[in-house]
């Protein structure tokens, strides 16, 4: 199968098709890609979404998908890597939890956001604005930056967990959206604190977890917590007690401890 390697942090293109121009393949990057009209189905690792205007889907690296297109579709791809993320948002946080949520989260969305009217709205201007700042994108990474934080911060309160009802499933998919929303606040990881959240026991939610996964909740937590931390130190930009004040630690300390 073929992979598409991008080596520049950022990519943004614009273009219109009525046939599909690559093969079914997979890349290093992640891409926001966003339908300004047509449509037809995409195909995200054999599954088939149908999609129309205004939709939006999220695919990370070593993801397969192709789109088959039944009428003439304009596609907007913004292309990013883990570089950037962390590359244009050194030493601020600001938007980044955000963003590390929607692409930690992507398996729950593979169906595409499917906004209402006025997010669509305002989905499209931020599109527009991206698209006039391409023509110089390294001195624009920035204003950039913030465009996608913009529509990371439409595209999280689209996310079907914060959709539920108050009856909420103990689907699994739901449990990681939760975990993966609440990682910066400890009070919110604890076992009872989640249970209640899913209208469920501590006794009851620990096994489950286990039983759907293999791995402890507890161990889990403390994975996904060290991913994340490890990636701020290896990027730079981040001192020990920014950290412990993001992720709710103790001090410095509390931080090297999380990293054994």
């Amino acid at each position: 199968m073929k992979r598409y390697k991008q080596f520049q942090p950022l990519a943004i293109s614009e273009f219109e098709a009525t046939t599909w121009p690559h093969p079914v393949h997979k890349h290093n990057h992640y891409e926001l890609i966003y339908i300004s009209q047509g449509s037809g189905s995409h195909f995200i690792n054999g599954n088939s979404i149908a999609y129309k205007r205004g939709d939006i889907f999220l695919i990370g690296p070593e993801e397969e998908h192709y789109f088959d297109i039944r009428s003439l579709t304009r596609f907007v791809f913004i292309k990013f890597t883990d570089f950037f993320i962390h590359h244009v948002s050194t030493g601020s946080t600001y938007g980044l939890q955000q963003l590390e949520y929607l692409i930690k989260s992507r398996e729950t969305h593979f169906s595409g956001f499917r906004l209402n009217s006025a997010d669509q709205n305002s989905a499209a201007r931020i599109i527009q604005v991206i698209l006039s700042l391409q023509h110089d994108i390294l001195s624009n990474e920035q204003l950039i930056w913030l465009q996608v934080l913009g529509l990371a911060a439409l595209l999280q309160r689209n996310m079907p967990e914060l959709k539920a009802t108050a009856n909420r499933s103990r689907d699994m998919q739901a449990v990681f959206c939760y975990l993966h929303k609440h990682i910066y606040t400890p009070a919110k990881l604890k076992s009872p604190v989640i249970a209640a959240h899913f209208n469920t026991t501590a006794d009851y939610i620990g096994p489950y977890f286990k039983r759907n996964t293999g791995i402890t909740l507890r161990d889990y937590i403390a994975d996904y917590r060290k991913s994340l931390i490890r990636q701020r130190i290896e990027k730079g930009g981040y001192v020990l007690k920014q950290i412990a004040a993001e992720f709710g630690l103790t001090d410095e300390s509390h931080v090297k401890k999380v990293l054994l």
